[in-house]
């Protein structure tokens, strides 16, 4: 039973032993004053639940005692009941004027106090749910509330680190982002086969927190120590030094947020690793497509140079054999036939020129496919 803890104020002590005996049997810490002065010096460290206050008393009423009670936060919320020899409605009006939740007129039996002191049970009953469930919804409207705030802050990171091109940006990125969230960072990428990088709102993580990553990079996704966290993606290390312990709600959020937050921030790495590796592979792309343009260059000039020669050569021979074969004294069919040699030599090297035409044709064309790709 929520009420366990009654005063009762009467400056008749006959008034104060009938209250005693119809109570004594119940599951109550009954304590008894006789006036009101009394009942507000030890009302704050008894604490009671409901005050019996007799309306009529010397000194200070009970209405008045009453009154100072619900002008103190620290009693406003005791219940009070007017216990008087009078019930007039002027009287039961008065009671509640000055924050009175109750009225029981003398002479009264056992079973009416019993049965409002119930009644007045379930009232602190039905109080204490409605303040827990009042307080379940206050914080839960808090932690929406900080919820979408942090989303918010996420959401605003990922929109960022998608225009990131480098892990040093990224890097000091994700630091930043976690320094929103109140929390010092240290973060290590594994981006490339080289030394790792490192990243820390100081600028460089401290040797131990090197070793850490190092040791346990491999030993699964979270570690958990004291205020501290440690995440580990294949790509990434993160360790967290004030993760908030004293809050278990915000604590239970913030690691989810890390984690995601990791995750996220691994996959834009990925995605600047691909690019690079993209960006690479074009850059050697283009050396050799412009090593290979330059050799096609060499051997068409190659070609066009034989052709010149051998038009040279042919030439000379045509100018000696007019200039020759008449003072050689041979009979007709023998000039004919060393004309005729000298023609099919020639038709044959046209034919040959004609495949070197073809060959061009060919590189061209080659020429212009590398083209496209160093576009592209």
């Amino acid at each position: 039973m929520p009420l366990t803890r009654i005063l009762a104020v009467d400056d008749e002590p006959f008034n104060l032993e009938i209250i005693e005996e119809i109570l004594l049997d119940l599951e109550f810490e009954l304590k008894m004053v006789n006036s009101g002065p009394e009942c507000l010096a030890i009302v704050e460290g008894f604490a009671p639940q409901v005050i019996l206050m007799d309306v009529s008393m010397p000194q200070m009423n009970g209405y008045e005692v009453c009154r100072k009670l619900k002008e103190n936060p620290s009693t406003a919320h005791i219940i009070v009941m007017f216990v008087s020899a009078r019930g007039t409605v002027e009287e039961r009006m008065e009671g509640y004027s000055v924050g009175g939740e109750d009225y029981i007129v003398k002479p009264f039996g056992h079973d009416e106090l019993r049965s409002k002191l119930k009644i007045l049970n379930q009232v602190i009953i039905d109080k204490e749910n409605l303040e827990q469930q009042v307080e379940d919804a206050t914080s839960t409207a808090f932690n929406a509330m900080a919820n979408s705030s942090e989303m918010g802050q996420i959401v605003n990171y990922i929109e960022n680190i998608g225009t990131i091109n480098n892990t040093k940006a990224l890097g000091e990125a994700l630091v930043h982002c976690l320094k929103s969230f109140d929390l010092q960072s240290n973060v290590e990428f594994r981006a490339t086969s080289d030394a790792p990088e490192h990243f820390a709102l100081n600028g460089a993580c401290s040797p131990i927190v090197i070793e850490l990553f190092d040791m346990l990079k491999h030993k699964g996704r979270l570690h958990e120590f004291s205020h501290r966290i440690l995440v580990n993606y294949e790509l990434i290390s993160l360790l967290i030094l004030n993760m908030p312990d004293h809050d278990p709600d915000k604590h239970g959020r913030i690691r989810d947020h890390v984690c995601f937050i990791v995750s996220v921030t691994e996959q834009q790495l990925r995605a600047i690793m691909t690019r690079a590796a993209l960006e690479s592979q074009q850059a050697k792309l283009n050396d050799a497509i412009t090593m290979i343009n330059s050799k096609f260059h060499g051997l068409i000039e190659l070609l066009n140079d034989n052709r010149k020669n051998n038009e040279a050569v042919f030439k000379r021979l045509q100018e000696e054999l007019e200039e020759r074969i008449p003072s050689m004294g041979l009979d007709e069919d023998q000039e004919v036939f060393i004309y005729r040699k000298v023609d099919e030599t020639i038709q044959n090297s046209v034919a040959r020129e004609e495949s070197v035409k073809g060959v061009k044709a060919a590189f061209h064309e080659i020429e212009q496919d590398l083209s496209i790709l160093l576009k592209q």
